[in-house]
This record gives C-alpha cells, sequence and structure tokens, in this order.
C-alpha cells in the first residue's frame, strides 16, 4: 500500500532549482537526486490528485519510502475494464464488429465522443489508474478479487468477443513479465552517483591537491575494481533473471472466442476473462487461469521448489451441488488446486467425450503469481538489519568526531594566522581520515571474496549483502522430513484393524490373502500417482505405498477418453501371480470366467491431500460392484476423529504413541461404503464433507524416515557455537520429538513438556493443560498432568544464555499454536524461548513463529526444502518483522556442513 499525493509543475520553483544546480556546481542535482520528496516539493507545488501532473508515492510501512512518478493518458470507451461499455454492447447487439484504438484518429470523428482520457501511472511495473468512484488511483484488479464461483461458470465461461478484448487491453496491457536489463552506462551512472562514491570523489581530489598522490592512486584502484565488480555482478544477475523470465514467456495459444470459434494469438494478448484451450500435449503456462473443464497433469517446481507432478481438476460449480455451503468467492490460493499458475509447466492434459481443456486467465502480466515474484526481486524492500544500523550509527559517531576536528583545525589555524587555502585543505582533509573512504570498497571486496568462496563449495546467493548477516544468527528453525533425515520413506509394516481391536504388525501387504481386503484396495487407491511418459511419478510416500503392494496402474488414452463420458476412470489391479488361482469348469463358460475373475478398481473422483486438513479421500468402484467405495488416509488422529468411534481400537491412541515415540511416520487408513443412490455422475460434484464422515478405521501403515548422517553433527557444531536449534514440521509431535532426541536436538536426560490448548467450548474459557512426553496420558478436565505452577519458566527479560542450562523443552501442535497466540499472548514471549518441537504446523503457522521468534530478539534461519517452507523463507535472516526477503541461499548438495560454512564465512 502507498500513500499518493498530487502536484503539478511549477515554472518559478524549476528556475530556482536550476540556478542552484549552477551555484552549487551540481551537488543540489545529486542530493534531489537522492531524495525524491524533496525533488517533488522543490520544483512542484500541491494539488488534488484528480487534476495532477506528477504524483508522490509513500510506502505505509515501516521504512516510509518515497517515490514518483509522471501522469499519462490513455484513450478508453469505459472505467472499468470488467464492465463492458455501452458502446460495444450497441456495436455487438447491431451486429458490427470493429476494433478498440487507443487513439481515435484512425476511427471517424463522430465517434470521438464515445472516448474519455482516462489517467494513469506506473510504479513498480503495476499501472494504477484513476477511479472516480474513490477519489483515487487505484490499480485493475483480474478476476481473481470478487468473482464467484458460480459467475466464473456462468458468466465468464462463454468467452469475450474481439471488442471486448481490446476495450480490456487498454487497461491490463500487454501480457508479459518484462525484466528490462540496464545498459552498462545507466547501471555505472546509478553506481557512480552512490554518496560513498561522491565522497570517494571528493577526498581524492583533496588528496590530488595535497599532493598525497600515492595514496589517492590507491583509492582510485580500488574503487575501480569495487564499481566494475559490482557492474559485473549486477548485470549478469539482471541477464540470468531476464533469461529464467524469457524462457517460454511469448507462446502462440487458442482462445476460445464468444460466438466466433478457436481463435490462436500470441500470449502477449491474454487479458483476464479470455479463455484459453490447454493443448494436450502441454503447454508453459503464460499467465494464470482457473481450470473450468478437465484435468492438468502439472509440475510446479518453480513455484514450489517441489518437482512431484501436481493433478489440477476443474472447479467445481457449485450450481450443480444442491449441497454446496453456498457460493464462495473465488481465490488462486485457497482454490489453487484448480489454478494453473504462470510459469508453471502443463505436462498433460486429460478431456472426456471430445470436451476441451479449457481455462479462463484470471490474472497477466506482473500481477500473475510468476509477475509477483519477479517484482519481489526487482524491487525487493530495503535491508533494515541491526547491523547496518550499528554501521550507520559508526559512521554517524565519525561524522560527529570529524566534524570536531574540522572545527578545532580551522579555529587553531586561523589563531596561527595560516594561509587560507591550507586552512581548507587541512580542516577537509580530517573528514576524509575519520571517515574512511576505502570502506565501501574493502566491504564490497570482502563480500565479492566472500560470494566466490561458498560458490565452490556449491552454495549459490542471489544477496550478497546477506552473508554479512549470516554471521549473526543465534537460531535455526529446521524441518523435518527431507532436511534432518533422509528424502525417501521405507515401508516398516502395517497394523490392520478387524471388530475394533488392532492385529499384530504386518511386514508386507503384498500377499495372496490381503490382494482383495479393504485395506490393500486403500492403499492402491488413496494417492495422487500418475504416469507422465510411462513412468509412475508423484508424492514419494504414495510412491512407497503403491510399490509395496506391487500394483499396477493404468490411465486412459486420449482415444479411450476421446470415446468415452467424462468418468472414464484410472484403474488399479494387482499382478495376476497375486490373485487366487481357480479353473472355470467347462470351456464353454471360459469367456465368463476370464471377465469374473479380473479384479480392477476404478478410481472415479480424487479429493486431493490438503495440509490443512492432513488428509485426503479417493471415491472408487470395484470392477462389477454396484456401490462405490470412499477410501481416506491421512493424519491419525484426523482420521480417527472422522471414524465411527466404536469402530477405532480402544487402544488405538496407546499403540500410535508406541510408533510415533520410535520415530516412525505413522498413517492411517479408513474406508467407507457409499450409498447406492449415488451415482458417477453425482459424485463428480458432491462435497468433500459428505464423503469424509461416519468412516470404518481400517488400521495404520507404519514408515520409517531415517535420520541423515550428517544430521547430528551439524545440530553439534551448531550447539557449541551457541547457535540454538528449533524443529518446525507438518509431522507427528512424538515423531518429531523422537528424532529430536535421535539428533541431538534434545538430549536424553532433558525434559520434553507437551503444551496442550484447547480452546473455548460450551461456556469454558480457553486453557493449557501440561504433560511429559515420556508419560503422556488423556488429561481430563479437572485435573492436568503437571500443575502449571511446577513449570520453570523464565522470564522474557533473563539473557539468551541462560537457556542453554535449563532442562526443559516445549513440544506443541498447530492447533495448541494458534490457540496460545490468540488467547494466551503473554505467554508466547516465555513458550518459544524453551519451544523446541512444533508438530501439525501449516505454512502460515510457521511464519508466525518465526515472527514470534523474532520479537524476543532471536535472529533466525529457516533450513528446509518445498513449497511448505516458502512462507518461512520470505522472513529469512530478518530482525523482528523490518524487512521480507525472497530465499537467498541455495545449496547444491544436501545441507551437509553448508549450514555451519554459511555462517563461518558471516562471522568471518
Amino acid at each position: 500500500m502507498v500513500e499518493i499525493y498530487g502536484y503539478n509543475w511549477c515554472r518559478w520553483k524549476l528556475v530556482l532549482v536550476a540556478v542552484g544546480v549552477l551555484c552549487t556546481g551540481g551537488f543540489l542535482l545529486l542530493l534531489l537526486y537522492w531524495m525524491p520528496e524533496w525533488r517533488v516539493r522543490a520544483t512542484c507545488k500541491r494539488t488534488t490528485l484528480k487534476d495532477c501532473e506528477v504524483v508522490l508515492l509513500r510506502t505505509t510501512d515501516e521504512f516510509r519510502i518515497w517515490f514518483c512518478a509522471k501522469i499519462r493518458i490513455v484513450l478508453s470507451r469505459g472505467d472499468n475494464p470488467l464492465q463492458n461499455p455501452q458502446s460495444i454492447e450497441d456495436k455487438v447487439s447491431n451486429g458490427h464488429s470493429g476494433h478498440l484504438f487507443e487513439s481515435p484518429a484512425e476511427e471517424n470523428r463522430n465517434d470521438l465522443n464515445k472516448y474519455s482520457p482516462i489517467r494513469y501511472f506506473t510504479h513498480h511495473s503495476v499501472k494504477y489508474f484513476w477511479n472516480d468512484a474513490v477519489q483515487s488511483f487505484d490499480f485493475k484488479k483480474g478476476l481473481d478479487v470478487s468473482t464467484s464461483c458460480s459467475s466464473i461458470h456462468n458468466e465468464h465461461s462463454t468467452g469475450l468477443t474481439k471488442e471486448v478484448h481490446d476495450y480490456r487491453k487498454v487497461f491490463y496491457g500487454v501480457n508479459e513479465i518484462a525484466v528490462k536489463v540496464p545498459s552498462i552506462f545507466k547501471l555505472l551512472i546509478k553506481e557512480v552517483l552512490n554518496p560513498f562514491y561522491i565522497f570517494q570523489l571528493f577526498s581524492v581530489i583533496l588528496w590530488v591537491t595535497d599532493e598525497y598522490y600515492y595514496y589517492a592512486l590507491a583509492i582510485v584502484i580500488m574503487s575501480v575494481i569495487s564499481i566494475v565488480s559490482s557492474l559485473y555482478t549486477i548485470r549478469k544477475q539482471y541477464i540470468m533473471l531476464h533469461d529464467m523470465v524469457a524462457a517460454h514467456s511469448i507462446v502462440r495459444v487458442s482462445v476460445s472466442r464468444a460466438n466466433q470459434g478457436i481463435e490462436e494469438i500470441l500470449s502477449t494478448d491474454l487479458v483476464p476473462g479470455d479463455i484459453m484451450v490447454i493443448p494436450s500435449n502441454g503447454t508453459v503456462m503464460p499467465c494464470d487461469a482457473v481450470l473450468v473443464s478437465g484435468t492438468c497433469i502439472v509440475n510446479e517446481s518453480m513455484l514450489t521448489g517441489e518437482s512431484v507432478p501436481v493433478t489440477k481438476t476443474n472447479l467445481p460449480n457449485p450450481a450443480e451441488d444442491p449441497k454446496a455451503m453456498g457460493d464462495e468467492i473465488y481465490s488462486p490460493e485457497v482454490h489453487k488446486r484448480h489454478t494453473l499458475f504462470c510459469g508453471t509447466n502443463v505436462i498433460q492434459t486429460r478431456f472426456y467425450t471430445g470436451e476441451r481443456v479449457k481455462a479462463i486467465v484470471v490474472r497477466t502480466g506482473f500481477s500473475t503469481s510468476k509477475g509477483q515474484l519477479v517484482r519481489s526481486i526487482l524491487y525487493p524492500k530495503p535491508t533494515d538489519f541491526k547491523l547496518y544500523r550499528d554501521a550507520y550509527m559508526f559512521l554517524l559517531f565519525l561524522v560527529v568526531v570529524a566534524g570536531v576536528g574540522f572545527l578545532y583545525t580551522v579555529v587553531n589555524s586561523i589563531l596561527n594566522e595560516v594561509p587560507a587555502h591550507i586552512i581548507i585543505i587541512e580542516s577537509l582533509d580530517i573528514i576524509t581520515i575519520t571517515v574512511p573512504p576505502a570502506l565501501p570498497a574493502a566491504m564490497t571486496a570482502g563480500i565479492v571474496y566472500a560470494q566466490r568462496r561458498l560458490k565452490k563449495i556449491g552454495i549459490f546467493c542471489i544477496s550478497p549483502q546477506r552473508i554479512n548477516i549470516c554471521g549473526q544468527l543465534n537460531l535455526v528453525c529446521f524441518d523435518k522430513t527431507g532436511t534432518l533425515t533422509e528424502d525417501g520413506l521405507d515401508l516398516w509394516g502395517i497394523q490392520r484393524v478387524e471388530n475394533a481391536r488392532f492385529l499384530f504388525p504386518e511386514e508386507r501387504a503384498c500377499n495372496e490373502s490381503l490382494v482383495k481386503s479393504q485395506f490393500v484396495a486403500c492403499m492402491a487407491t488413496c494417492h495422487s500417482l500418475t504416469k507422465i511418459e510411462g513412468v509412475l511419478s508423484g508424492d514419494p510416500l504414495d510412491l512407497k505405498m503403491f510399490e509395496a503392494i506391487g500394483w499396477i496402474l493404468e490411465e486412459a488414452t486420449e482415444e479411450e477418453t476421446a470415446l468415452h463420458n467424462r468418468i472414464m476412470p484410472t484403474v488399479v489391479r494387482p499382478p495376476k501371480q497375486l490373485l487366487p488361482e481357480s479353473k472355470p469348469a467347462t470351456n464353454q463358460e471360459m469367456e465368463l470366467f476370464e471377465l469374473s475373475a479380473g479384479y480392477e478398481i476404478g478410481i472415479v473422483r480424487q479429493f486431493p491431500f490438503s495440509s490443512a486438513l492432513q488428509r485426503m479421500c479417493v471415491v472408487a468402484r470395484v470392477l462389477g460392484e454396484k456401490r462405490m467405495d470412499a477410501f481416506m488416509k491421512g493424519a491419525p488422529e484426523v482420521i480417527a476423529s472422522l471414524c465411527k468411534q466404536e469402530t477405532v481400537p480402544e487402544d488405538f491412541e496407546t499403540t500410535l504413541e508406541d510408533y510415533t515415540k520410535q520415530g516412525f511416520r505413522v498413517i492411517a487408513l479408513a474406508h467407507r461404503k457409499l450409498e447406492s443412490k449415488l451415482s458417477w455422475h453425482k459424485v463428480q460434484n458432491i462435497n468433500r464433507d459428505a464423503i469424509e464422515s461416519n468412516m470404518d478405521f481400517m488400521g495404520l501403515i507404519i514408515m520409517q524416515n531415517k535420520l541423515k548422517q550428517e544430521t547430528p553433527a551439524v545440530l553439534e557444531d551448531l550447539h557449541k557455537a551457541n547457535i540454538r536449534t528449533v524443529m518446525v514440521t507438518g509431522d507427528n509431535m512424538l515423531t518429531a520429538i523422537s528424532v529430536a532426541r535421535d539428533c541431538g536436538m534434545i538430549l536424553p536426560q532433558d525434559k520434553v513438556i507437551i503444551a496442550e490448548a484447547l480452546p473455548p467450548k460450551d461456556g469454558q474459557v480457553a486453557r493449557i493443560n501440561w504433560h511429559y512426553a515420556d508419560t503422556l496420558t488423556k488429561c481430563t478436565n479437572s485435573s492436568p498432568a503437571i500443575n502449571s505452577q511446577d513449570i520453570p519458566i523464565k522470564l522474557v527479560h533473563e539473557s539468551l544464555e541462560d537457556l542453554q542450562l535449563t532442562k526443559y523443552h516445549f513440544a506443541m501442535n498447530g492447533k495448541s499454536f494458534a490457540v496460545i497466540l490468540e488467547h494466551f499472548q503473554d505467554l508466547v514471549p516465555k513458550l518459544v524461548l524453551h519451544g523446541t518441537v512444533f508438530a501439525r504446523m501449516a505454512p502460515d503457522q510457521k511464519t508466525q513463529l518465526v515472527e514470534a521468534l523474532q520479537n524476543v530478539d532471536y535472529y533466525v534461519g529457516m533450513c528446509g526444502d518445498g513449497a511448505n517452507d516458502c512462507g518461512v523463507s520470505t522472513l529469512l535472516f530478518c530482525l523482528r518483522s523490518y524487512c521480507y526477503i525472497i530465499v537467498n541461499f541455495k545449496a547444491k548438495r544436501l545441507f551437509k556442513k553448508s549450514l555451519t560454512i554459511l555462517m563461518l564465512t558471516g562471522r568471518h
């Protein structure tokens, strides 16, 4: 958000500024270049926003930075791009067709009254248009704001006419994320005009005047090397960013026009509301679009860092689901499972009965997810680290010392009747000596050297200034899976449930006795796996689970989907050797036997895994069965809560606790036979909540996730350096505690206290129950396992060094953390000072935790992988919430020693 002030040019102020520039030898021009606010106020006079020629902008964050921009004018038939102006509607209704020009000079002069001037300015690659309704400038939003899901299907699914498309393009402009590479001359001017280099130029001139030739020459050489090195690095980064963004940014796409069929255009001509036809062989998305028909397999590694293919399904139409909970507003973040994001790679598409795979464009250009990412790189928020603030305070102190020395020299020289020119030289010389002009050159050289040293060992950095900050870190948050532990999972075994009792654990699920069981059917169907070029791809956990049963997955081909209806399912079946052998009675029955002996399951509907819900679900049907089945898998606590209580074993919690304490990752399975009245067509539009209830609990899958070999050594190095370590994971709490003990994050003799926060319910206030992790029991409402007065929580103002002496660690899950943030704000600083394990944390909760740690004066680093840690990484190496940064460091190898080397480099 920005504050906007209007100004008009003032001639007499411009004349005064020109005279001032001449009188000061150009120094006033430099000052106005550095200070946009002064520049505008020195050359313009204040006026209303409606009539202004120049706007002065100030950010509303804690930095309060000033910018300025010139007002431009474009001619248009209306002022709202999402509402068609009457002139276009009249043309369409009369059957006329024409082209909308930004300038009406090419049209008949009688049409001039149909155009009106629209005022706008551009700031950080975003256009802000004048809005009469609010009497201010705002940017034109696409279909991603205030657009309901039903209107996307009903109002926007017919496509745009050519006239409406051209009208919208006036506002939204070219669909392109343009990263201009500045010329070397522009970069040189910008770099040289830095206040430090201006001071160096002044110092060199002074030293030459005083015959300090060698020292002046040394400073010049250092400055030239520093400038050349900086220019090379900056231009190289611009070129790399330009090449990365430009790749596949301009492609030919097919769009569906209203009543005009399919038209092929350049992707730069797309506007919100266009219906893009996704080709069957895939494409790189040039915009953000919501899928309204068909299914896509997408690689989103460009945005999330995870190369696991993601299945995107069409946006459900609330009008087709009578049980839908109202008409919700479409949001790319909420409905990301139905949104194709710009820059992501569509690998495959699936369509049925000849229906094309279509997506409605919702955002273009810099408004897309990729565009926002590029903008954050091109226009980063300024750094306000304590290190830099202390450095500026130190320089300010040197300036004060220099000022005192300057006055003393002048007074003393006058009393001793020293010639005037010597007084000037010697007095100014005091300033150049006290404030070292070689400081920026030396710092730049040190950072460049450190960056090259890191590059040699496979650590890359896009923001070199952050290297200095690494040495100040005193706390590092670690993700668990894939960071502290290995990426892959191994199936340790399964434990099925029959008649609400756990059976003995079984090592293998791949045997003849279980091949037709509901437990194995759930393992075979409840996943998001797909075949890409004949190779099974998907989430590593799903892959391990599916490989453990040895089944075969077959997807419908393009020819099959074109011939059948939209419910042509993905089919899974066991290998023939696992099916029980039997022979038909006669040869005449052979054909009938072959049909009945085949055991196949079709996956009719998939509800993808959600980190917020901590589960996924599928609707499937066994070949030959009339009723369909619902299978669900996910976090054991969540699955058990959605099952009939009479099907959940009484010792469920103790069994789960036994496995998680040993560090196993546990997945629970559930099943439900659906009603016969549910047809295949109804299942396609049914609400997820209607399926995921009254399930039968089937048992547990136990996965083994081993520690990385280098994990204990790295954590030991951090502990020796008095750097605190915290685990933030989406896994089970007891599993996380077990891993924390194994890797040395929690020492064997230390106690772990679990904070279980309960929200207000049935008139009772929110409360916190405290339990020891090693004697976890179900707490009654009357008495907690530990009295809160007995918990040795230190005060916030005590020194961080005392924390190393504590024998207690707090652990909590995401739900408890959310309750504590809302109802126990005074406990938050105390808990995060001693909290070591945070489990079942959603991505936004990880960000909240980092902010809470920063609020108690920690310098926080985050070591993680994948999409769940992207939100936290935007706060990487920040003090409090003063700055937000894109992920800065990436190691080619695993984090073995990379983190410690990075921090050592920062300290040196």
